[in-house]
């Protein structure tokens, strides 16, 4: 066991009921491994304890996504890249050269990764948009345009596709495919970051964002761009990894995640780094209730979320209302 971190933090019994339903929180202290968390009693299952000094997002005991605040013994913000804790403007170059890695075979990746499924879940967000002729549609991390070649069909020439990604070779690739492919007139490629969307307030109608918000360096500044380019009665949908619902799933997801994972990396992409990475995040996202306390925080209403292969994935939808 190590030694608790004292911190300054609102006792227990202060807490509103709407700060105990937001977030579960624990505090916890400087551990030699990130599978350490000591919690105190009173704290098990708590939510939203936010404070300026150190707070430690946790989706179970074996998992955690430390805040930005987090203080070091430098007092220098940290942020989680898989199960290391790097300095904020680090995990950006980190995350980017994941993706230039993988560009090239990324495709081919997803499919033999998820068995194909990942063309269902894409498909069924496809379907819970709504997309119609004529409308704005901004795809977040797009990286290879699966999604916004689908959106191009259901807007026609009257509407729009943005496909935005802030790394450059996933954007290439994504170009190249769709051009290839016909798809071509009405999408643009824009090299963006999702927390800074360079896009006017209220500007599109449906906004996606498929396995990238687990990569953004701050999620919540994410999530409130989001919000403040979609247009009033727009939907946002984000379709990303969580936590495994179904009864026994969890301990095969893991062995598959952490044992097969970095071999098929290493086999088909020489790189076996990126995809125990990409494991990793998967572990340190948060889970399928703290998205949503997410989403809502940011100012989506109405937000629901539908598990997806036992929980493997996850889609959460909110509106702008």
């Amino acid at each position: 066991m190590c030694p608790r971190k004292s911190v300054d933090a609102p006792e227990v019994n202060t807490l509103s009921l709407r700060e105990r339903a937001e977030v579960r929180v624990v505090w916890a202290c400087r551990c030699p491994s990130p599978h350490t968390l000591p919690m105190e009693e009173e704290l098990k299952n708590l939510f939203s304890l936010r404070t300026s000094r150190l707070g430690v997002f946790a989706r179970d005991k074996s998992s955690i996504q430390k805040a930005q605040t987090v203080n070091n013994d430098n007092d220098q913000p940290t942020v989680d890249f898989g199960y290391q804790q790097v300095p904020l403007h680090e995990k950006h170059r980190r995350v980017a050269q994941v993706f230039h890695s993988v560009a090239g075979r990324y495709d081919l990746m997803n499919d033999l990764m998820s068995f194909g499924v990942h063309r269902i879940w894409k498909r069924f967000t496809i379907e819970r948009s709504g997309v119609r002729t004529g409308q704005r549609v901004l795809d977040i991390a797009g990286g290879t345009g699966d999604l916004a070649k689908a959106f191009a069909k259901r807007v026609g020439d009257s509407g729009e596709v943005v496909l935005a990604d802030i790394n450059g070779s996933m954007l290439d690739v994504g170009r190249t495919r769709l051009i290839d492919e016909g798809v071509v007139g009405n999408v643009r490629y824009v090299q963006a970051d999702a927390q800074h969307l360079p896009f006017p307030d209220g500007y599109f109608n449906c906004i996606t964002i498929a396995f990238g918000l687990r990569n953004v360096t701050d999620k919540d500044a994410a999530l409130r761009s989001m919000f403040r380019v979609l247009r009033p009665g727009g939907k946002a949908m984000v379709l990303e990894f969580s936590k495994p619902m179904a009864p026994g799933l969890g301990p095969i997801y893991d062995l598959y995640s952490f044992k097969l994972l970095p071999v098929m990396g290493k086999l088909v992409a020489n790189d076996a780094e990126s995809y125990r990475y990409l494991a990793e995040s998967i572990r340190m996202h948060p889970d399928q209730g703290m998205l949503k306390v997410m989403m809502e925080d940011a100012g989506f209403e109405r937000c629901e979320y539908h598990n997806l292969s036992g929980g493997i994935v996850a889609l959460h939808i909110g509106y702008k209302l």
